[in-house]
C-alpha cells in the first residue's frame, strides 16, 4: 500500500444554519485517509453524517449548508482552497460518485451514450467517434449485453441493475484515483446487489483505485472493506481494520448494529434493536451523542462528550468506557 493517501480528511466540519439559533452540525469534527487500492467503509444509521461526509469531499454542499473548517486533500492537493471552475474539473476526473438511486442520478432525458461520452469528451478532450467506441466499451466492462444499443436507449428502457452499471461505467470512464459509492445497492434486490458490489470492487482493482463505501449494512462492511468507519452524530465513534473491528467490537454503538444482524448459528426469536433513533444534528444531547441510546451509559457520558482515542493497534474509539482502562464491553 502506498504511503501517500489519495485522501486525506482532517478536522472536517460541515454545518447547516438553518436559521438564527438553530445549526445543525452534520459533520463535526472527523479525519480520516483514504490510499490507492483500498477500499474503507463509511457505517451508521441515517441521519449520521456519511452522505454529508461525502457531499462535503465532492464540494457539492449547497445552502444553508458549508463547510466551516477542516482541510480535505486530494493527492496532497487542498481541495477547499480550489476554484469553482477547478472543482468541476476534479469531479468526474479524479473523484468519482455512484448515487444510491441511479433513476433520479441519470438524467430522463438524455441516452445513455450522450451522458457518458459528455463526461469522455469534457474530461478527457476525446473526439464524438472515440468517445462513442470508449462509451461502448466501459458499457461492456461493467457487464452489460447489447451494449451498442444500450449507447442509444433512455434510462427508463433499463432495470435497476443496468442503470447502476451504467453508473459505475460513468464513474470509471476517467480512471478516477477516488470512487465514492454511497448505499450503491440500496434500490436493488439482493441477488443484484452483490453482482454490483463485486462489480465495483473489480474495477477498484483493475484501475487501482481508492473506494469510501458508505453503507448502513455491516454484512456488506465484512465482505467487502478494509477498514470501518463507524459514524454516529456527524462524529466517528469507531475505526479500525475490518476483521479486527468485527472480532473486538469496542463502542456500545458498533455493538448494536452488529447485534441487529441475523446470525445463522444463533437461534433466537428476536434480533437485537438500538432503542430510539439518531437526534436531529441540530439537537444533538449533551455529552456524548450516543448516551440518550446507550445501555452503559454514566454520569459523565451526559455531561461531555469523549474523544476519539487510540485503545489498540491501528483501533480508535469514542467512549468515556476506555478511560478507565477497560478492554471490552462484556
Amino acid at each position: 500500500m502506498s504511503k501517500q493517501p489519495v485522501l486525506n480528511v482532517e478536522s472536517l466540519k460541515t454545518y447547516f444554519y438553518l436559521n438564527q439559533d438553530q445549526i445543525a452540525k452534520a459533520v463535526d469534527d472527523i479525519s480520516f485517509s483514504i490510499y490507492p487500492g483500498e477500499t474503507v467503509a463509511l457505517v451508521g444509521e441515517s441521519g449520521s453524517g456519511k452522505s454529508i461526509t461525502a457531499l462535503s469531499v465532492m464540494q457539492l454542499i449547497n445552502k444553508p449548508g458549508r463547510i466551516i473548517d477542516g482541510t480535505i486533500q486530494m493527492d496532497g492537493e487542498e481541495l477547499l482552497q480550489l476554484s469553482a471552475k477547478k472543482m468541476t474539473k476534479i469531479r468526474g476526473n479524479d473523484i468519482a460518485m455512484i448515487f444510491q438511486e441511479p433513476m433520479t442520478a441519470l438524467n430522463p432525458v438524455y441516452t445513455i451514450g450522450n451522458q457518458i461520452t459528455e463526461m469522455l469528451r469534457k474530461h478527457k478532450k476525446l473526439t464524438k467517434k472515440e468517445a462513442r467506441l470508449r462509451a461502448i466499451e466501459l458499457l461492456q466492462t461493467v457487464g452489460i449485453p447489447r451494449a451498442s444499443e444500450v449507447f442509444d436507449e433512455y434510462p427508463h428502457q433499463l432495470s435497476g441493475g443496468m442503470r447502476q452499471r451504467v453508473m459505475i461505467a460513468m464513474a470509471i470512464s476517467c480512471e478516477p484515483s477516488l470512487l465514492i459509492a454511497d448505499e450503491p445497492t440500496t434500490a436493488l434486490d439482493v441477488t443484484i446487489q452483490a453482482q454490483i458490489l463485486d462489480l465495483m470492487v473489480e474495477m477498484k482493482e483493475k484501475f487501482n483505485m481508492a473506494l469510501l463505501l458508505i453503507t448502513h449494512d455491516l454484512g456488506v462492511v465484512s465482505e467487502y472493506a478494509d477498514r470501518v468507519m463507524v459514524m454516529y452524530g456527524g462524529q466517528i465513534v469507531e475505526h479500525a481494520p475490518t476483521k479486527h473491528l468485527l472480532r473486538g467490537t469496542k463502542h456500545p454503538y458498533t455493538k448494536g448494529l452488529l447485534d441487529s444482524l441475523p446470525n445463522l448459528d444463533e437461534d433466537v426469536d428476536r434480533l437485537g434493536a438500538i432503542k430510539g433513533t439518531v437526534p436531529p444534528a441540530s439537537d444533538f444531547p449533551n455529552g456524548c451523542r450516543f448516551s440518550t441510546r446507550c445501555p452503559y451509559v454514566m454520569e459523565k457520558c451526559t455531561q461531555s462528550n469523549p474523544e476519539l482515542e487510540q485503545i489498540d493497534t491501528n483501533h480508535y474509539v469514542r467512549c468515556h468506557l476506555y478511560e478507565d482502562g477497560r478492554n471490552s464491553l462484556d
